[in-house]
């Protein structure tokens, strides 16, 4: 079992920065691959960017590749989405998730957070 807290989300400008974070509970969560998702009213929710248990391979949504940056520390439990230049359409709700094998879709995810709410004004 892998309960998942968001935190970080705010109101920004455009170009400006946001660092979300994702506190993990359980002993297992450094067994899990990580993801982040959003949702914008009206939409579905999209892939953002995933990391695997061992950080060694991270993969990024088209939309946000290099302006995103996904990380996490095993040691703490945490898992981070730094998020740069950005732009009026990342405005959404931001999901942390888990799941046992490489995440792209939202139905290979066991466990998801709450959400934070990100707002991006032009």
């Amino acid at each position: 079992q892998v309960q998942l807290v968001e935190s970080g989300g705010g109101l920004v400008q455009a170009g400006g920065s946001l660092r979300l974070s994702c506190a993990a509970s359980g002993r297992s969560f450094s067994t899990y691959s990580m993801a982040w998702f959003r949702q914008a009213p009206g939409k579905e929710r999209e892939f953002v960017a995933a990391i695997t248990w061992s950080r060694i391979s991270t993969s990024y949504a088209d939309s946000v590749k290099g302006r995103f940056t996904i990380s996490r520390d095993n040691a703490k439990n945490m898992v981070y989405l730094q998020m740069d230049s950005l732009k009026p359409e990342d405005t959404a709700v931001y999901y942390c998730a888990a799941g046992r094998a490489t995440i792209r879709y939202f139905w290979e995810c066991d466990y998801w957070g709450r959400g934070t709410q990100v707002t991006v004004s032009s």
